[in-house]
């Protein structure tokens, strides 16, 4: 019988795998971005949601899973699945409709709000450094929203909106059985994509459109990053205490800011840069006082 890992190596690990993950889903949002100047919105969602699907159910067969089990409509997937759509929608939303390098920015005040819910919903301890850690990153999140100012735009309370919708998930993500596997919790969340694809392509109304080979090449691309992503991020989220792990989400800031300079020749203005300083200053607080109370 094997001996369970200790705290702080689960945790490393538990790091390793959001850092990875983070660097993967920073790709695969610049090629969301990219297929969205190529089809409708709903028709890139629904396509990247049914091939990740068709790759998570793959994987699950291939392992002799079963595809349904009656764990995956207990109370903590339906309320995972509610998550995971307003999330995806409202984030892709954002990265189509705003500069890719604001909404990163805005998404990773997500360790933010999954720590301080973790206190509520699994009792993780977390002294009051940490939570003016938190109050700082969320008052990064302001200052690159601006709101009140003439440079203000309420599309970017879009990435806000999918940022609260993936912290919901990730925590929900905590509470799913144990049963479910990792491959399971893939299919049943690239699934919700194609509902929420389907939903905004009812009330968008734009008639979708046939592809040709580079648009096939760019979904094809942002499904296989998709899938590696969500595989790595589902192991973070199970490995480790959340108020240690979830932080590293910060590392998406570097990579998705990195692509939105190069790839969309995207600025970053000193709103931007000032709240990105304090967002990524809270999550290497929030960090290290993790390490320190392990």
């Amino acid at each position: 019988m094997t001996s369970r890992p200790a705290p702080m190596s689960a945790n490393l690990i538990g790091a390793l795998f959001m850092t990875a993950a983070m660097a993967v889903f920073a790709v695969e949002d610049a090629l969301i971005k990219a297929a969205g100047a190529l089809m409708p919105l709903g028709q890139v969602m629904i396509l990247f949601g049914l091939g990740g699907a068709l790759v998570f159910a793959t994987l699950t067969l291939i392992r002799r899973e079963p595809l349904f089990t009656p764990d995956v409509i207990s109370r903590p997937m339906r309320i995972r699945v509610g998550f995971e759509i307003t999330g995806r929608l409202f984030y892709f939303l954002a990265i189509t409709l705003t500069p890719l390098s604001a909404a990163t920015v805005i998404l990773q005040a997500t360790p933010l709000v999954v720590v301080a819910c973790a206190t509520l919903v699994f009792g993780e301890t977390v002294g009051w450094k940490r939570w003016a850690a938190i109050v700082i990153g969320l008052i990064g999140v302001i200052i690159i929203i601006r709101p009140g100012s003439d440079s203000f735009s309420a599309l970017s309370l879009l990435a806000v909106i999918g940022m609260l919708g993936f912290a919901g998930r990730d925590l929900a993500s905590r509470a799913a059985p144990a049963t479910i596997s990792t491959a399971l919790l893939g299919l049943y969340g690239f699934l919700s994509v194609v509902v929420a694809g389907s939903l905004f392509a009812l009330w968008d109304g734009t008639p979708f459109v046939w592809l040709d080979l580079s648009g096939w090449l760019v979904l094809s691309a942002a499904i296989i990053a998709g899938v590696f992503a969500y595989s790595f991020l589902m192991k973070a989220m199970r490995t480790g205490e959340i108020s240690a792990v979830t932080p590293f989400r910060y590392t998406r800031l570097l990579f998705g800011v990195a692509l939105g300079v190069i790839l969309f020749g995207e600025s970053l203005s000193p709103t931007i840069l000032l709240g990105s300083g304090l967002i990524v200053c809270s999550g290497l607080f929030i960090v290290w006082r993790a390490k320190q109370a392990a």
